[in-house]
C-alpha cells in the first residue's frame, strides 16, 4: 500500500516536471522575437543559421535600437547560430567547418559580419574578441521592400542575406575546396 502511494507521488511529480517542460518549449514559439531556422543543402554543403526574429513595431531599427559601430547578436534573445558542416570560403576568407555565434557591427557604410567560436550564447553579452574564428567587412544595401520582422536567408548559390527595416547585407559563402 505504501509503495503504491510512494509510486504515485513521484508519478504526479514526473508529471508535473513533464509539462512544466512542455510548457517552456511552447512559450519560446510565442515570444515577441520567435525562433526561426534556415537549413541550406548545396550539394554536399549544409549551412544552417538558427535565428530570434525581433519586429520593428514602429521603432527605429539603425543608429538607435541597434547602436552603429557596437556588437550586435543579429536578432534577438541568444545569438544567432551559423553552422556549416564542412571548410568553407566566406567572402574570400576560410573558415573551418563548425558551429558559430553569428556576431553583426552595423554601420551606415560597412558592416563587419563575425563568425564567433563561442556558440549558444545569450545575446552579445559575454562577447570575446579573441574567440573570433572570422571577421569580414561588408556594405550595407536599402532593402527592396520595407521588412517588418528581421529575416536572414540563404540562397541556392550560397549567399546569406540578413535584412530588417529597410536594411540588407550579405555574405558568400562557398566550399573550400
Amino acid at each position: 500500500m505504501r509503495f503504491n502511494k510512494i509510486m504515485m507521488a513521484l508519478t504526479m511529480v514526473l508529471a508535473i516536471f513533464a509539462s512544466t517542460a512542455l510548457q517552456a518549449q511552447d512559450n519560446k514559439a510565442q515570444r515577441p522575437s520567435p525562433p526561426k531556422t534556415v537549413v541550406r543543402q548545396l550539394d554536399s554543403l549544409s549551412i544552417n543559421v538558427v535565428y530570434n526574429a525581433p519586429s520593428v513595431k514602429g521603432r527605429s531599427i539603425w543608429g538607435a535600437l541597434v547602436p552603429y559601430g557596437k556588437v550586435w547578436r543579429t536578432g534577438a534573445n541568444e545569438a544567432t547560430i551559423f553552422e556549416v558542416n564542412k571548410p568553407v570560403i566566406i567572402e574570400g576568407q576560410k573558415l573551418a567547418a563548425g558551429k558559430y555565434s553569428l556576431f553583426t557591427i552595423p554601420g551606415e557604410k560597412e558592416w563587419t559580419v563575425i563568425f564567433n567560436k563561442e556558440a549558444n550564447q545569450w545575446g552579445a553579452y559575454s562577447y570575446k574578441k579573441e574567440m573570433d574564428a572570422l571577421r569580414v567587412t561588408v556594405k550595407p544595401g536599402k532593402s527592396k521592400l520595407f521588412v517588418e520582422q528581421l529575416a536572414i536567408d540563404v540562397s541556392e548559390k550560397g549567399e546569406v542575406s540578413v535584412a530588417w527595416e529597410n536594411v540588407q547585407i550579405s555574405f558568400e559563402v562557398k566550399e573550400a575546396k
